[in-house]
């Protein structure tokens, strides 16, 4: 922890000059270009491709395919480089494809609330330039995240309580596969039963099935009201436990968010914030009118006080809402800044509403039981926590006990009907628990890869094991 995976010899010389030849100075092979595209926002692990291609257009990506397919070497997809799991990776070398030059909005209809964009357009910049109409996109999973990265991972974030994942927010896709075709996938229209759902199926696939050029994203009315109600609680289950009633109040959140004392700590630290230190809530409501959100704040915090909570305070400002999600999505890199020279290792899971109080004081036990600073945070209105462990890089024995904590929330979250994942993906680091969730159709995965990708050129050795 890190490792360097070596290099195997896969892009051969003449595949090189034939790059070259057609792509010129938009191919790029020095050093600096290697190192920052060998390695994605966990640093677990770190592999180098040997060359890096900034696409401007799809026919660039069409041809890099076209030319993988002729040469035999591996094209992984790339944008910003924000995934957790190692997705972006090149373990086996070759050519890493950046598509973070293709970030046009191509389209925008107001009227039906949906935008076409290319796929390195980070979803920060689309709502910039789509505030002045009253809308936005929803799907915050902290980072400048690329939206084509974002739809590869099948990313949410704080804001999927209420609007859901990408899978829930992307209406249609253009799809270049291996051999050079581009397919369109999806539809326009807001719903659709025209035969099998192939556009979820490049939702979550992390690139090793097609590389997406384009997509439409759906488009929502920016709230009218907002407020975000803050509330403290003595212990990690006690939140939990709240906020599944909350679930069960009808309030439809936007966002219900745990962050336990230890992060809290982090993020004053880090952002100079005053936050008190212990497990908190962080619960954002809207409403169309002032009226009905004065009541579904009242009525969420009687659900609060009944479930233990104290210290209440309601943020109403634009201003004071941006500080409080701030602190929040620096949560990973406040860990980092807190612990110079370490390593971090953030996973997520994701379990049943009702089974979240006990899978996150299992995870909290386990952590505590092995003496690890462990921190917790979550997307709790829809069972969802991150874990962040770090320790330093050559810290053998910390990493074995991390490393024994992790199988232990995982095994316990499949046991309760979870899943491994609830939006960072598989990449490399979850693949054996891929294949212990589903046995039962890895076969049929790699079937479906084989069909796709016949010669397993595009970013091979991620999610199957």
């Amino acid at each position: 922890m890190p490792s360097q995976i070596p290099r195997p010899d896969t892009l051969s010389p003449a595949a090189l000059d034939a790059l070259k030849a057609h792509f010129g100075e938009k191919l790029d092979t020095t050093a600096a270009a290697l190192e920052s595209h060998g390695r994605d926002e966990s640093r677990q692990e770190s592999a180098l491709p040997h060359a890096v291609l900034f696409t401007q257009t799809e026919a660039d990506v069409v041809d890099a395919l076209k030319l993988a397919s002729e040469h035999g070497f591996p094209v992984v997809p790339f944008a910003v480089g924000s995934s957790l799991e190692g997705q972006v990776v090149p373990v086996k070398g070759g050519l890493s494809l950046d598509v973070s030059g293709m970030k046009a909005v191509l389209e925008v209809a107001a009227g039906g609330f949906q935008a076409t964009v290319q796929p390195g357009l980070t979803y920060p910049e689309l709502n910039r330039q789509i505030r002045h109409l009253g809308l936005f996109f929803p799907v915050d999973p902290g980072a400048e995240a690329s939206l084509g990265g974002m739809a590869s991972t099948n990313a949410s974030g704080t804001a999927a309580v209420r609007y859901g994942t990408m899978r829930d927010n992307v209406l249609e896709l253009r799809v270049a596969l291996t051999n050079g075709e581009v397919i369109r996938v999806g539809s326009k229209a807001r719903k659709t039963s025209a035969g099998y759902d192939l556009k979820n199926l490049f939702i979550g696939a992390e690139g090793t099935l097609g590389v997406i050029t384009e997509l439409t994203v759906k488009l929502w009315p920016l709230p009218a009201n907002l407020v975000v109600l803050r509330a403290n609680f003595e212990t990690l289950g006690a939140a939990a436990r709240c906020a599944v009633d909350i679930m069960g109040a009808a309030l439809q959140p936007e966002r219900l968010e745990l962050i336990d004392e230890r992060q809290i700590h982090a993020v004053n630290v880090h952002k100079g914030t005053d936050f008190p230190e212990a497990p908190t809530l962080w619960i954002e409501l809207a409403s169309p009118s002032s009226a009905a959100l004065a009541e579904a704040l009242e009525l969420c915090r009687e659900l609060v006080t009944d479930g233990g909570g104290i210290d209440l305070h309601a943020a109403y400002s634009a201003e004071e809402r941006a500080k409080l999600w701030e602190a929040r999505h620096h949560a990973y890199y406040a860990i980092t800044a807190l612990n110079p020279g370490h390593i971090n290792m953030t996973t997520d899971l994701c379990v049943p509403l009702h089974q979240l109080p006990e899978v996150v004081e299992f995870t909290r036990q386990e952590a505590d039981a092995a003496g690890l600073d462990a921190s917790i945070v979550g997307h709790v209105g829809d069972g969802n926590f991150h874990v962040l462990f770090h320790a330093l890089p050559d810290d053998a024995e910390t990493w074995a006990r991390v490393n024994a904590v992790y199988d232990a929330m995982i095994t316990e979250t499949l046991a309760r009907g979870g899943t491994c994942t609830g939006e960072h993906g598989v990449g490399l680091h979850k693949r054996a628990y891929l294949a212990r969730e589903h046995a039962d159709t890895l076969g049929l995965m790699r079937g479906i890869k084989a069909l796709l990708d016949p010669a397993g050129l595009l970013n091979p050795g991620k999610i199957l094991p």
